[in-house]
């Protein structure tokens, strides 16, 4: 799973850094999972708020094959896969209005048993998805509907809560967003999940001889809706957040792995307006430009396209986070993009980086 040799000058080594590679470049894949794809906003009233969802085991590019330092991938994800969508990691984006009921019905033809868990909305204790404490959950060959209450408006997270400490980081997690009444929607709305991961996870689940264990979990890869750079600035696989001058752009962004995050953005000062589905009042709102985000937690993030045109990094800035196995650029990094920039020299070469042909 070792980085290859990256082809462009600003994804170039650092010579001055050893290279983590551990000779297996040339062999065979571990396994031959079809591979994941980038996760999709699934609009519950266009389906009178009703999904199903599955698990699936897939590969999963963090850096595709094309883009400078590519391919590097894990070998086995367990990947949501909603209705007839093609299973994603994060899993698929639900949204629904407040107010509103939602059935989410799981139906396992995986091999383990699983469950859904979804922070902050209601539900009957029996639809918690939390099996250490109401000892249900969804064994392989089965199947459950989850009664979901849309009655905490705002950004929140899913998962599963079935050992959690390995199912989790296999790649079972997702957003789902309850809409206030009369909500607003501004110029331009992106949705990050921030993740890192321990690769060795991976490669044991998919028959590697890596030794993994959960108290001993080291990240080695970081990911921003499950790309690392730099395949986070592909405008189709990645995140670039697109904008055009005098814009409002709202970003609900939540953390879906073990570290904390300090989500930081160039050239831009936001307001945080909601924190795990609460509206933060107008006298508590002030610019900043980083903001940490613990485990689980949600902010949505608001700010105004006022720059000088041109693009501008988005990133974490644990600044060892912005690397791919041991590789900087990389990581949890992208970029706030104008649409006035794309015509320039310095677009154009990202977009070879990321491996966008256009």
């Amino acid at each position: 799973m070792a980085l290859s040799g990256c082809t462009s000058s600003f994804f170039e080594e650092d010579p001055d850094v050893s290279e983590s590679d551990d000779g297996d470049e040339d062999d065979e894949p571990l396994t031959d999972h079809p591979y994941t794809a980038p996760p999709q906003i699934v609009y519950l009233a266009d389906q009178g708020y009703e999904s199903t969802l599955r698990t699936v085991s897939a590969r999963h590019e963090l850096v595709t094959e094309e883009a400078s330092g590519g391919p590097f991938e894990l070998p086995e994800v367990w990947a949501w896969q909603a209705d007839d969508l093609e299973p994603s990691v994060p899993g698929p984006i639900y949204r629904m209005e407040e107010g509103e009921t939602f059935e989410l019905t799981y139906d396992n033809d995986h091999t383990r048993p699983h469950t859904v868990h979804v922070h902050a909305v209601g539900k009957v204790w029996d639809d918690d998805g939390a099996p250490v404490t109401n000892r249900d959950r969804v064994g392989a060959g089965e199947s459950h509907t989850y009664t979901l209450e849309g009655d905490v408006p705002g950004t929140h997270v899913y998962h599963c809560h079935y050992q959690t400490h390995n199912h989790l980081d296999m790649g079972m997690y997702g957003i789902i967003r309850v809409d206030p009444e009369g909500y607003e929607p501004p110029d331009r709305e992106y949705f990050l999940t921030l993740r890192d991961w321990d690769t060795r996870l991976h490669e044991q689940n998919a028959g590697g001889d890596a030794d993994y264990s959960p108290t001993d979990r080291s990240s080695d890869a970081y990911t921003i809706n499950g790309r690392s750079a730099p395949s986070t600035f592909h405008p189709e696989l990645g995140s670039p957040l697109i904008v055009s001058a005098g814009e409002t752009v709202r970003l609900h962004i939540a953390n879906n792995g073990y570290e904390s995050h300090p989500f930081h953005t160039h050239g831009h000062r936001f307001t945080v307006v909601e924190k795990d589905g609460s509206p933060i009042p107008e006298s508590a709102q002030y610019d900043e430009d980083v903001v940490n985000i613990a485990p689980a937690e949600r902010f949505t993030l608001e700010f105004e396209a006022d720059a000088d045109p041109g693009i501008y990094p988005a990133h974490c800035h644990k600044v060892h986070h912005v690397t791919t196995n041991g590789s900087y650029p990389g990581g949890m990094a992208t970029a706030i993009v104008y649409e006035e920039a794309m015509e320039t020299e310095e677009f154009g070469e990202i977009m070879d980086d990321a491996g966008y042909e256009g």
